[in-house]
């Protein structure tokens, strides 16, 4: 249930010391408890990187004022001052969940552990927060925050940071997104050839990585920012822009809201190695680096979860299944997820065009179809992963433990819309 939180300091006014008080001036920082009960004056959604670069008349490298200089550094935050501080009224209400809706998303996450789970349907069900929701229940249940004594406040506080830094104007790499992904990544973790090695830092950082491996996703992609001279791409020199940024900026949050203070900071430095490393492992460009090493362990029958080189290794493999399980899902989420993703490409392909750059492939909507695109990726996807054994096999199987045939004629798929699922069968 959401409620009202007020952070004060300042000072009450007298005219002289015998009168009445004449004033009390709040000073510093007054935030307001939104929708998900915590403080949510910094961050909320920008949708687009500053176009304005695009249009520089100078290519000496030079970005300009320390102020640009900080705008460029995050595609969000800057913009993010609170609407309370500038005295912007919300336009719409505050609504708060009634008893039926939180009974409903109660008794949902008792079957979160199910590959069927309908993110959709849970979000709405949580006003939009389904990404803390979640993340509280599952700390919870896998013991957490007991283990590391988390502070539940403070916990709280740094999944709404988490949240809101996601663009929600995105149609597909918005906070919904990374709920989908934390789900299917708990349903990894408890499949039971994993799940009996798994330590509970190996959870906590998989949950963690799986909530913020998208954080502040801009809605293009890494060679859009490249060849737009964003100044991500120079910081990072062009290599995984997108998965550094969303590393850092998951660091930053960490380190704001001081979730892991009270660990040991040689602790707190290894998490947050370990988490730039799942993160970090999301590039779709180090697909066939994984899969050949993946393959190579299969081959050798060398892979021993026991060891924890090779139980992050399995951390990384989980992870990119979430990421991109999309086509795994059943059929109702599965076409969502394929409009979403596609509607985004559009979107790139329309400033592209708008700043007469090169659309990028699947971004033309004239050139390319919703069933076009989703058969290329699956197929991509699946011809290449397709015989790769993993201990997550069976997530997602129906009742009855079938794997569905993948040599379905395509050009059928495509009149039916073709994002069929292919089966249990998970991609990496």
């Amino acid at each position: 249930m959401s409620c009202l939180m007020v952070e004060r300091c300042g000072e009450i006014l007298f005219e002289n010391p015998d009168q009445n008080v004449k004033c009390v001036c709040m000073l510093g920082d007054v935030r307001l408890r939104g929708q998900t009960g915590v403080p949510a004056e910094r961050r909320g959604s920008y949708p687009f990187i500053d176009f304005r670069l695009l249009n520089n008349t100078t290519h000496s490298g030079e970005i300009g004022t320390k102020k640009k200089v900080k705008r460029l550094l995050s595609f969000q935050r800057y913009f993010h001052a609170s609407r309370l501080l500038r005295g912007i009224i919300p336009q719409a209400p505050l609504h708060l969940l009634d008893e039926d809706y939180l009974g409903q998303a109660r008794h949902m996450l008792s079957k979160v552990g199910m590959w069927d789970f309908d993110i959709f349907l849970f979000d709405r069900l949580t006003n939009g927060n389904s990404l803390v929701t979640l993340l509280c229940h599952l700390f919870n249940t896998h013991g957490l925050i007991h283990h590391f004594k988390l502070d539940m406040v403070t916990l709280h506080r740094f999944l709404v940071m988490v949240q809101e830094d996601y663009h929600s104007q995105n149609p597909y790499h918005n906070a919904v997104h990374a709920a989908d992904v934390t789900q299917a990544m708990n349903c990894f973790l408890k499949e039971p050839k994993l799940a009996s090695f798994l330590t509970p830092l190996d959870i906590m950082l998989g949950l963690l990585a799986a909530a913020a491996h998208d954080v502040d996703h801009p809605g293009v992609n890494q060679p859009f920012l490249i060849k737009t001279n964003h100044h991500l791409a120079s910081l990072y020199q062009n290599m995984s822009v997108l998965e550094n940024h969303h590393w850092r900026s998951t660091i930053g949050m960490l380190r704001e809201s001081r979730l892991l203070a009270h660990l040991p900071k040689e602790m707190t430095q290894d998490m947050e190695q370990q988490l730039g490393s799942l993160i970090l492992a999301t590039d779709i460009n180090r697909q066939n680096e994984f899969l050949t090493r993946l393959k190579a362990h299969l081959h050798n029958e060398d892979l021993r979860l026991e060891d924890v080189q090779d139980r992050h290794f399995m951390l990384q493999i989980a992870l990119k299944c979430a990421d991109i399980c999309n086509p795994c899902r059943i059929w109702e989420m599965s076409k969502q997820w394929s409009e979403r993703v596609c509607e985004e490409f559009y979107r790139q392909g329309d400033l592209e065009q708008k700043f007469e750059l090169e659309i990028s492939p699947l971004c033309n909507q004239q050139k390319d179809s919703i069933p076009s695109i989703q058969i290329e990726a699956i197929h991509h996807l699946s011809t290449s992963c397709r015989n790769k054994a993993t201990p997550f096999r069976n997530v997602g199987a129906d009742s009855k433990g079938r794997l569905a045939p993948p040599g379905e004629d395509w050009g059928v798929r495509k009149r039916c819309f073709c994002c069929v699922p292919l089966g249990p069968w998970v991609p990496l």
